[in-house]
């Protein structure tokens, strides 16, 4: 960068949803002077406001349970980890407890047994009448693999009981993940951070051949020698904006998901008895919701169409078939569970990348850097994701080559060093991934 540039800011994070504001926040902590731009009208008005904001320590890999452990701990203690008071209050971590059902497409949790393991976090191993024995309201008969409402064995049991699961008890979710975002928003202004709303980029600047800022729609321009793009589910928009997306080989997109909220069985006081369920066999994920209510997601089973969106601001943002589908599986699980005709709950994108495991990496752009196809499974790793990429640039700004020699970021909770090169815009496409929801 030459000596000349115009610098109003050390880096400029584009996006204020959670892990764009924990990078922010990460970065202003090492005294970088920063700017977070959102076209919404506040911190974490984006898919993080329709997140599910699941707080799940199962993975089929130690690292990957390695950086869900890690950040387990910055929930647990939310109010440290912001360090400012906020008026409006701090989000809530709640605990329910997690039950995986074991299927034959998860290699019935002996992977994810041996990382848990090594990460020692403890859980239960339990056989179906052990599963009743956690909730009661639930139907053990094995319904899987998932198939369409059109199938002729849609509904009916393919089998005896499910394999079982496992109960891992330390699980749950954020009771309001917006209000995170604005405790984070907070901390960082603590720091010199600066954001900005109601501001869309619609340029990235260049100069002596590296990223130089971005062009806003009212014409102006804010400058610094640091991009970082955390535009979720428009991130494709701004690497292509950017011209590093010939430069990748793992790539985002825009994907449709939807969200149910549908009331518990009569008589099942859900909010106090009901946990976090993930359940290949039914193709759903589910946890309590306020109001005695039962949200209920996809892990995006094959047989389910998937509708990738061509433009992040203009898509159909109404409820499809998928709606009932979901509910319905679950159903197939809780027993008693309505199925409304009034459909209820939210619709929105994921930031999808091909492989269904993030980007955390720089660009073929210097000084541009992305952190990116985070929907779905990243909520819950945002305060370490914030870490991992405020030490990324530290480093390759000093001059490191990060493709050549990747750097190792050390997580203090679980003492366990992790490689940034998993998440390279150049990897292959991971054969381990489930290349769904569950990461």
């Amino acid at each position: 960068m030459s000596e000349a540039m115009s610098r109003d800011y050390d880096a400029i994070i584009i996006g204020a949803g959670v892990i764009g504001v924990c990078t922010g926040f990460e970065l202003a902590k090492r005294g970088f002077r920063t700017l977070n731009v959102d076209k919404l009208p506040a911190a974490g008005y984006g898919s993080t406001s329709n997140t599910c904001a699941i707080i799940r320590l199962h993975y089929s890999t130690p690292d990957g349970v390695a950086m869900a452990r890690e950040s387990y701990f910055y929930w647990l203690d939310w109010g440290k980890y912001v360090g400012v008071p906020d008026p409006s209050g701090l989000a809530r971590y709640v605990n329910t407890g997690c039950l995986v059902t074991k299927t034959e497409k998860n290699h019935y949790l002996q992977r994810v047994k041996e990382s848990l393991d090594e990460l020692h976090v403890a859980y239960e191993d339990l056989d179906a009448e052990g599963m009743k024995e956690k909730l009661s309201v639930l139907d053990t008969r094995q319904f899987g693999p998932p198939v369409t409402e059109e199938d002729p064995g849609f509904g009916r049991p393919s089998g005896g009981n499910v394999a079982g699961a496992l109960y891992i008890p330390e699980s749950g979710y954020i009771n309001d993940p917006q209000l995170c975002c604005h405790n984070v928003q907070l901390g960082c202004e603590a720091h010199g951070g600066e954001f900005r709303f109601n501001t869309e980029v619609t340029e990235i600047l260049r100069e002596d051949g590296r990223v130089a800022g971005v062009r806003l729609k009212d014409g102006s321009e804010a400058r610094a020698p640091v991009v970082v793009n955390v535009g979720g589910p428009h991130s494709f928009v701004i690497n292509r904006m950017a011209g590093v997306e010939e430069g990748m080989n793992i790539k985002t997109r825009a994907l449709k998901q939807e969200v149910c909220h549908v009331p518990a069985p009569e008589g099942v006081d859900y909010n106090v008895v009901g946990m976090l369920i993930s359940d290949s066999d039914i193709g759903c994920y589910s946890r309590p919701e306020v109001g005695n209510h039962i949200l209920i997601g996809s892990e995006d089973p094959p047989c389910d169409d998937l509708e990738w969106v061509e433009d992040p601001d203009d898509y159909d943002n109404t409820f499809s078939y998928q709606w009932r589908t979901q509910v319905l599986r679950e159903a197939q699980r809780v027993k008693g569970l309505p199925v409304p005709e009034a459909r209820q709950g939210l619709v929105d994108l994921y930031d999808v990348s091909d492989d269904w495991i993030p980007i955390y990496d720089k660009s073929d752009l210097p000084g541009f850097y992305m952190a990116v196809g985070t929907s779905g499974n990243q909520f819950k790793n945002a305060p370490v994701a914030g870490q991992l990429m405020a030490e990324l640039i530290e480093a390759v700004e000093d001059g490191r080559d990060h493709d050549a020699d990747p750097v190792q970021f050390h997580m203090k909770y679980t003492r366990r060093d992790c490689d940034l090169g998993f998440f390279s815009r150049l990897r292959t496409m991971n054969p381990d991934s489930s290349y769904s929801v569950i990461g």
